[in-house]
């Protein structure tokens, strides 16, 4: 039995075969989500789990270069904003709108969803992988 980190197989599986520059995308549990995508799953219920414990989580495992949000957060999710910039670290972290958002988690780069069960708005980030060397 694996001791620490992520436990779903799934999830470490994505983690440990992305590469320098591919995306990852935590989402809410209503980002709407390719269905060709690969998506691992973790919502449960309302808020189980939620965003920024997931965020957290995988920030401990994948080395991140840069992550994009939606404008949205700073205002509609200010509370939410404020705790994922703190975990940022020197991250630079972009914005742009929501719906430009939506068309960039549709882009090549993106390995796979992560989808949470977190419902409040704009609870979306797509992190790009970084390299360690």
């Amino acid at each position: 039995m694996k001791k620490n980190g992520v436990l779903n197989v799934k999830l470490s599986t994505v983690i440990a075969r992305m590469g320098h520059t591919d995306q990852l995308v935590i989402c809410d549990a209503g980002l709407p989500i390719p269905r060709e995508a690969d998506v691992v799953d973790l919502a449960l219920t309302a808020n189980v789990p939620p965003f920024l414990a997931t965020l957290q989580v995988i920030l401990n495992e994948l080395h991140i270069q840069s992550c994009t949000i939606a404008e949205e957060m700073k205002t509609k999710n200010k509370a939410l904003y404020e705790k994922v910039s703190g975990l940022m670290n020197g991250i630079p972290v972009q914005s742009c709108p929501h719906e430009q958002f939506k068309e960039m988690s549709k882009s090549g780069q993106v390995i796979a969803f992560v989808r949470t069960g977190e419902v409040s708005p704009f609870a979306n980030i797509i992190l790009e992988s970084g390299v360690t060397f």
